[in-house]
């Protein structure tokens, strides 16, 4: 009997809950609200008058890659499970967690767990561990969401998605006709020393945010900013300026000084549009970083990196298939940038390379708009520092991704 109540129960919900996913399916991938609200822009479930909504999306693929004609064979990847609990604790009070299971069991991290208490729609309170608004895409990166398997090299080497950190800050938007304008402003932990201090031999904002004491310690026991505001109109699109700074290098140990505080910057410009009826959809993403390095350091390490991804999507067909009403065929082209060290050698004054081009068709089924059957084909060319023939790695990539 309990289960059947039960059932019955979940039943209803899921049926009052069809509606909400059927909004979301109209505006899902690039025709959501604005970036900052992806966090809670997601498919969540209540089951009866639980105070807690549940909700998750699954990442699985299989890849068969050439680096230089050589391959190791066919790879099947659990990229990621990721759960999402959320609470209306009481009127303009919420909360948000994502737990993110990595390579099957291999990461298990905590993404972000806030609270938001609204004083204003311009004037709200959030915190916890919030994920740093630096860019779109580190706060749009659900898989569901795209046609493309891997995420930007550029959005997880240089903007190392995905950041998180504990802190506190505000956020706010303001609404006039067709337009949106919304900010963004946080202090929170930043990188440690592993920013220069790393296996790669190279500048690595992505080895920089594995500190496994972030949540609880700040590296340079200075508040990191990251700030943002993102102005959108909802017949042309969106754009976003966000910026990020700190000092990452242990510079104090013991109330003694023991070397001069060095900082690391991140600046970012996003921007996502759509043409001819939402046919086609426009989204990129253009990202500087600067890092201040010690006068010693050799040359592999740059103070400057650039890099930015562009996708183009279009719908070919829209229409029943197979069963599913408004399903739909995609065609895709993702183009993807990132450089490394845009310094030049002191002795020569010539560039120095170490840079990354990727090119990447796709075609993407949607038999509904929070699942996607995605095929890639990925073109990598890498240069190492002294711009030598660049070492090909070619992949096909064939994957699943739901939001449940």
């Amino acid at each position: 009997m309990l289960l059947f109540l039960l059932s019955n129960s979940i039943l209803k919900v899921q049926a009052q809950d069809t509606t909400k996913l059927n909004n979301y399916v109209r505006a899902d991938t690039i025709n959501q609200r604005m970036n900052m609200d992806a966090i809670f822009n997601r498919p969540f479930l209540a089951i009866g008058k639980s105070p807690i909504a549940i909700g998750g999306y699954i990442e699985t693929n299989v890849e068969y890659a050439k680096t230089d004609g050589v391959s190791d064979g066919f790879n099947f990847q659990m990229r990621r499970l990721t759960l999402f609990f959320s609470s209306t604790i009481t009127k303009k009070i919420k909360f948000l967690s994502e737990l993110e299971f990595e390579d099957g069991t291999r990461e298990i991290n905590i993404e972000s767990a806030l609270m938001d208490m609204e004083f204003h729609p311009m004037f709200n309170l959030r915190g916890g561990i919030v994920l740093n608004p630096i860019g779109a895409y580190n706060q749009n990166h659900d898989g569901p969401r795209w046609d493309f398997i891997d995420r930007p090299i550029s959005m997880t080497e240089i903007v190392p998605s995905t950041l998180s950190n504990v802190g506190f800050g505000f956020h706010g938007k303001y609404f006039l006709h067709n337009w949106s304008i919304g900010y963004e402003t946080y202090l929170t932990n930043g990188f440690d020393d592993k920013l220069i201090l790393n296996e790669s031999n190279r500048t690595s904002f992505h080895e920089a945010k594995e500190n496994a004491n972030k949540f609880e310690k700040s590296s340079s026991g200075l508040p990191m900013f990251t700030g943002k505001i993102a102005l959108r109109n909802r017949n042309i699109g969106e754009i976003g300026i966000s910026y990020l700074t700190g000092v990452y290098n242990t510079w104090k140990k013991d109330g003694l000084i023991i070397e001069n505080k060095r900082s690391a910057s991140l600046f970012a410009v996003d921007f996502n549009t759509s043409i001819f009826n939402n046919k086609i959809s426009i989204n990129g993403e253009v990202v500087k970083a600067f890092v201040e390095l010690p006068e010693n350091y050799v040359q592999t390490y740059g103070s400057r990196q650039f890099g930015g991804y562009c996708d183009i999507i279009a719908t070919v067909l829209q229409r029943k298939i197979l069963g599913w009403n408004n399903a739909k065929i995609n065609v895709g082209i993702r183009f993807d940038y990132a450089d490394f060290n845009q310094n030049k050698f002191k002795l020569s004054n010539e560039k120095i390379f170490d840079d990354t081009w990727v090119f990447t068709p796709s075609i993407a089924f949607r038999p509904y708009g929070t699942t996607v059957i995605r095929l890639n084909y990925k073109y990598q060319l890498i240069r190492d520092i002294v711009g030598n023939e660049p070492s090909k790695l070619g992949a096909i990539q064939f994957g699943l991704s739901t939001y449940f």
